[in-house]
Protein backbone atom coordinates (compact mmCIF):
# COMPACT_ATOMS: atom_id res chain seq x y z
CA UNK A 1 0.00 0.00 0.00
CA UNK A 2 3.02 2.32 0.23
CA UNK A 3 3.98 2.38 -3.43
CA UNK A 4 1.74 5.39 -4.21
CA UNK A 5 3.73 7.36 -1.62
CA UNK A 6 6.95 6.39 -3.39
CA UNK A 7 5.41 7.66 -6.64
CA UNK A 8 4.37 10.86 -4.85
CA UNK A 9 7.88 11.38 -3.47
CA UNK A 10 9.33 10.94 -6.96
CA UNK A 11 6.81 13.29 -8.53
CA UNK A 12 7.18 15.96 -5.82
CA UNK A 13 10.98 15.94 -6.12
CA UNK A 14 10.85 15.38 -9.90
CA UNK A 15 13.44 12.67 -9.45
CA UNK A 16 13.47 8.88 -9.63
CA UNK A 17 16.04 8.98 -6.81
CA UNK A 18 13.36 10.30 -4.46
CA UNK A 19 11.10 7.40 -5.45
CA UNK A 20 13.79 4.83 -4.68
CA UNK A 21 14.81 6.68 -1.50
CA UNK A 22 11.21 6.38 -0.27
CA UNK A 23 11.35 2.58 -0.57
CA UNK A 24 13.91 2.34 2.27
CA UNK A 25 11.77 3.90 5.01
CA UNK A 26 8.72 2.02 3.70
CA UNK A 27 10.67 -1.26 4.02
CA UNK A 28 11.85 -0.49 7.55
CA UNK A 29 8.39 0.48 8.77
CA UNK A 30 6.78 -2.58 7.22
CA UNK A 31 9.48 -4.90 8.60
CA UNK A 32 9.06 -3.49 12.12
CA UNK A 33 5.28 -3.91 11.95
CA UNK A 34 5.65 -7.46 10.67
CA UNK A 35 8.10 -8.37 13.43
CA UNK A 36 5.84 -6.74 16.02
CA UNK A 37 3.08 -9.12 14.91
CA UNK A 38 5.19 -12.26 14.42
CA UNK A 39 7.50 -12.21 17.44
CA UNK A 40 4.80 -12.49 20.11
CA UNK A 41 3.37 -15.50 18.29
CA UNK A 42 6.88 -16.96 18.02
CA UNK A 43 7.16 -16.74 21.80
CA UNK A 44 3.73 -18.31 22.20
CA UNK A 45 4.83 -21.36 20.24
CA UNK A 46 6.86 -22.45 23.24
CA UNK A 47 3.47 -23.48 24.58
CA UNK A 48 3.28 -26.16 21.89
CA UNK A 49 0.50 -28.14 23.52
CA UNK A 50 -1.77 -25.19 22.66
CA UNK A 51 -0.39 -24.68 19.16
CA UNK A 52 -3.55 -25.90 17.41
CA UNK A 53 -5.74 -23.52 19.42
CA UNK A 54 -3.34 -20.61 18.87
CA UNK A 55 -3.31 -21.25 15.10
CA UNK A 56 -7.10 -21.44 15.01
CA UNK A 57 -7.37 -18.18 16.98
CA UNK A 58 -4.88 -16.42 14.67
CA UNK A 59 -6.87 -17.55 11.61
CA UNK A 60 -10.17 -16.42 13.13
CA UNK A 61 -8.59 -13.11 14.15
CA UNK A 62 -7.44 -12.55 10.57
CA UNK A 63 -10.90 -13.39 9.19
CA UNK A 64 -12.55 -11.03 11.71
CA UNK A 65 -10.13 -8.22 10.88
CA UNK A 66 -10.73 -8.74 7.15
CA UNK A 67 -14.50 -8.55 7.72
CA UNK A 68 -14.01 -5.38 9.77
CA UNK A 69 -11.93 -3.80 6.96
CA UNK A 70 -14.55 -4.87 4.42
CA UNK A 71 -17.37 -3.24 6.38
CA UNK A 72 -15.41 -0.17 7.55
CA UNK A 73 -14.03 1.32 4.35
CA UNK A 74 -13.21 4.77 5.68
CA UNK A 75 -9.71 5.78 4.74
CA UNK A 76 -8.27 8.91 6.35
CA UNK A 77 -7.30 11.52 3.73
CA UNK A 78 -4.52 12.80 5.99
CA UNK A 79 -2.55 9.65 5.22
CA UNK A 80 -2.20 10.63 1.57
CA UNK A 81 0.42 13.35 2.11
CA UNK A 82 3.29 11.99 4.11
CA UNK A 83 6.64 13.83 4.22
CA UNK A 84 9.58 11.58 3.22
CA UNK A 85 11.02 11.77 6.75
CA UNK A 86 7.89 10.08 8.13
CA UNK A 87 7.51 7.26 5.58
CA UNK A 88 8.95 4.63 7.94
CA UNK A 89 6.47 5.55 10.67
CA UNK A 90 3.62 5.60 8.14
CA UNK A 91 4.62 2.18 6.78
CA UNK A 92 4.74 0.76 10.32
CA UNK A 93 1.32 2.16 11.25
CA UNK A 94 -0.38 1.13 8.00
CA UNK A 95 1.06 -2.40 8.06
CA UNK A 96 -0.58 -2.75 11.49
CA UNK A 97 -3.81 -0.91 10.67
CA UNK A 98 -4.41 -2.68 7.35
CA UNK A 99 -3.52 -6.13 8.69
CA UNK A 100 -0.54 -6.77 6.39
CA UNK A 101 1.55 -7.94 9.31
CA UNK A 102 -1.34 -9.90 10.80
CA UNK A 103 -1.81 -11.75 7.51
CA UNK A 104 1.52 -13.52 8.01
CA UNK A 105 0.71 -14.93 11.46
CA UNK A 106 -1.33 -17.99 10.35
CA UNK A 107 1.21 -18.75 7.62
CA UNK A 108 4.08 -18.44 10.08
CA UNK A 109 2.35 -20.64 12.64
CA UNK A 110 1.91 -23.31 9.98
CA UNK A 111 5.65 -23.22 9.21
CA UNK A 112 6.59 -23.68 12.88
CA UNK A 113 4.91 -26.95 13.78
CA UNK A 114 6.21 -28.30 17.09
CA UNK A 115 6.62 -32.06 17.08
CA UNK A 116 8.68 -33.10 20.10
CA UNK A 117 8.30 -30.94 23.17
CA UNK A 118 7.97 -33.79 25.62
CA UNK A 119 11.78 -34.04 25.94
CA UNK A 120 11.85 -31.25 28.49
CA UNK A 121 12.82 -27.63 28.85
CA UNK A 122 15.86 -27.92 26.56
CA UNK A 123 13.60 -28.79 23.65
CA UNK A 124 11.36 -25.83 24.49
CA UNK A 125 14.34 -23.49 24.45
CA UNK A 126 15.56 -24.87 21.12
CA UNK A 127 12.07 -24.57 19.65
CA UNK A 128 11.77 -20.98 20.79
CA UNK A 129 15.12 -20.11 19.19
CA UNK A 130 14.17 -21.80 15.92
CA UNK A 131 10.78 -20.10 15.88
CA UNK A 132 12.28 -16.65 16.47
CA UNK A 133 14.62 -17.26 13.56
CA UNK A 134 11.70 -18.40 11.40
CA UNK A 135 9.70 -15.29 12.40
CA UNK A 136 12.54 -13.02 11.32
CA UNK A 137 13.02 -14.99 8.08
CA UNK A 138 9.29 -14.84 7.23
CA UNK A 139 9.23 -11.09 7.97
CA UNK A 140 12.29 -10.39 5.81
CA UNK A 141 11.05 -12.49 2.87
CA UNK A 142 7.67 -10.75 3.07
CA UNK A 143 9.21 -7.27 3.10
CA UNK A 144 11.56 -8.06 0.19
CA UNK A 145 8.61 -9.35 -1.89
CA UNK A 146 6.45 -6.36 -0.87
CA UNK A 147 9.13 -3.80 -1.78
CA UNK A 148 9.94 -5.56 -5.08
CA UNK A 149 6.27 -5.61 -6.15
CA UNK A 150 5.37 -2.18 -4.77
CA UNK A 151 8.60 -0.57 -5.97
CA UNK A 152 8.04 -1.95 -9.48
CA UNK A 153 4.50 -0.57 -9.52
CA UNK A 154 5.67 2.79 -8.18
CA UNK A 155 8.44 3.02 -10.79
CA UNK A 156 6.08 2.09 -13.65
CA UNK A 157 3.48 4.68 -12.60
CA UNK A 158 6.15 7.33 -12.00
CA UNK A 159 8.07 6.66 -15.21
CA UNK A 160 5.31 5.93 -17.70
CA UNK A 161 1.96 7.16 -16.40
CA UNK A 162 2.67 10.21 -14.21
CA UNK A 163 0.61 12.46 -11.99
CA UNK A 164 -2.36 12.81 -14.35
CA UNK A 165 -2.93 9.06 -14.29
CA UNK A 166 -2.69 8.93 -10.49
CA UNK A 167 -5.09 11.86 -9.96
CA UNK A 168 -7.63 10.61 -12.53
CA UNK A 169 -7.58 6.94 -11.75
CA UNK A 170 -7.11 6.82 -8.01
CA UNK A 171 -9.13 3.96 -6.64
CA UNK A 172 -9.75 2.53 -3.21
CA UNK A 173 -8.04 -0.81 -2.65
CA UNK A 174 -9.77 -1.43 0.67
CA UNK A 175 -12.32 -4.02 -0.52
CA UNK A 176 -9.70 -6.06 -2.37
CA UNK A 177 -7.36 -5.90 0.59
CA UNK A 178 -10.10 -6.92 3.05
CA UNK A 179 -11.06 -9.84 0.80
CA UNK A 180 -7.43 -11.00 0.66
CA UNK A 181 -7.22 -10.92 4.48
CA UNK A 182 -10.37 -13.02 4.73
CA UNK A 183 -9.13 -15.44 2.05
CA UNK A 184 -5.77 -16.02 3.78
CA UNK A 185 -7.54 -16.45 7.14
CA UNK A 186 -9.99 -18.99 5.72
CA UNK A 187 -7.18 -20.91 3.97
CA UNK A 188 -5.08 -20.96 7.16
CA UNK A 189 -8.09 -22.09 9.20
CA UNK A 190 -8.87 -24.86 6.71
CA UNK A 191 -5.26 -26.13 6.81
CA UNK A 192 -5.24 -25.90 10.61
CA UNK A 193 -8.49 -27.84 10.98
CA UNK A 194 -7.28 -30.46 8.49
CA UNK A 195 -4.35 -31.36 10.84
Amino acid sequence: MGWPLAVSAGLMERSPRALFAALGPLSVGHLLATLLMLLPFALLLVLAKWQHQISTFASLLLIAFGMFRLLNRRHPRALARIPPAQLGLWSFAIALAHGAALMLVPIYLGLCQAFALDTGHEAAGALMGANLGMAVLVAIIHVVAMIAAGGSMAWAVYRYLGLKFVSRSWFNLEAGWAASLILVGVAALAFNLAD
